[in-house]
């Protein structure tokens, strides 16, 4: 039978799930049980990848779980970030879309032109100078994979720059929420865009939105941080075939790349899960209203499931004892980068906000 073939994912599932439950069960222990309140403060995403990382690096995960874990962070996922959709509005998204795009192309450019000055001077190998940039500025692994068959980097260099922003990914994931709400005083759209350019991966600017939900109660944020790394993603477009002229211009023959290939297509998704939201409360406005609404917080419940799901398998997969055996000039650059995309984040939305107030 066909669907034989898909039981190997689900021992790693089943494992993410059950760290979920973990967290979420630690979670409500500390935050209702011992610190009195009505609401954990807590983030669930947060001790989910913690609880990960944690158990990842002190026990061996077993090759029978492997395939579910990756699956957990790519599919379910990306299934988490549609899911997410139902809780905006159409006119929202374009919003949010016309604020974010100058932003995001900002800090791509000055991203890059920092990173190319910084790589001269620490003597960094061209091709891995190239997959720091593009995992900086787009979107983390995913634009290092679609980036590596271009300019035939090698495998050694694929998972220095994957692990590079791995770790500085995880650092402004846990930092950022915090750091933001105290910056931008709590306004969701300016904590929302910082989240969604300065962050690297799609997952962990998920997991930073989910995490400043929870403690701050604003899926506004979320919604803001999302379609703006939503956007971002996008960005890929434009950037691989670029990175391949650059790379390969003035030999016999480039490389090939596929614009089908490297289109993150659940951002359709995420947009569909909007306009099913917009039809269904204009459907539903003066019949079966309730169940309706009652379907609309089962999606938004089962985002977070999802997303939790997907941060705890990451965590599992984050092996530390790998980072000891490389060199610490490719991840100065990293540092560079991080902090260079955080503070042109910053200096835009101040200019936006002296412009617009």
């Amino acid at each position: 039978m066909s669907y034989k073939k898909y039981l190997v994912f689900l021992p790693g599932i089943i494992l993410a799930f059950v760290l979920y439950t973990l967290s979420q069960g630690i979670n409500n222990i500390i935050g209702i049980e011992l610190l009195g309140y009505e609401k954990s403060p807590i983030s669930t995403a947060m001790i989910a990848i913690l609880f990960g990382i944690l158990l990842g690096n002190i026990f061996q995960i077993r090759n029978l779980f492997l395939k579910g874990l990756n699956f957990a962070q790519s599919n379910i996922l990306k299934l988490g970030i549609i899911c997410l959709g139902i809780q905006l509005k159409p006119f929202e998204f374009l919003e949010f879309g016309a604020i974010a795009i100058p932003l995001i192309i900002i800090c791509i450019v000055s991203v890059l032109i920092v990173i190319k000055v910084l790589v001269k001077k620490l003597n960094i190998p061209r091709r891995m100078s190239y997959l720091i940039s593009i995992g900086s500025t787009v979107c983390g692994t995913t634009a290092i994979m679609a980036t590596a068959p271009v300019i035939g980097a090698k495998k050694n260099e694929i998972s220095y720059a994957v692990a590079n922003i791995t770790i500085f990914g995880i650092l402004s994931m846990l930092i950022y929420p915090y750091f933001a709400n105290f910056y931008f005083n709590g306004e969701s759209l300016l904590v929302g865009l910082f989240l969604g350019t300065s962050i690297h991966e799609t997952a962990q600017v998920a997991a930073a939105g989910l995490i400043y939900d929870q403690q701050f109660n604003s899926p506004e944020t979320l919604n803001i941080a999302t379609v703006t790394k939503l956007i971002r993603n996008t960005f890929l477009i434009i950037m691989i075939p670029l990175f391949a002229f650059l790379y390969n211009r003035g030999q016999v023959k480039e490389k090939k790349y596929s614009i089908i290939s490297i289109f993150p297509y659940f951002v359709l998704g995420f947009v569909g899960m909007i306009i099913i939201r917009n039809v269904g409360d204009n459907i539903f406005i003066t019949s079966q209203n309730e169940i309706w609404a009652n379907t609309v917080i089962n999606i938004k419940f089962l985002s977070k499931i999802f997303l939790t799901m997907a941060m705890a398998a990451i965590g599992l997969s984050t092996n530390l004892r790998d980072i000891k055996n490389m060199g610490y000039k490719p991840f100065v650059v990293g540092f560079v980068a991080m902090a260079t995309v955080g503070l042109i984040s910053i200096t835009t939305i101040e200019v936006y906000i002296n412009f617009f107030n």
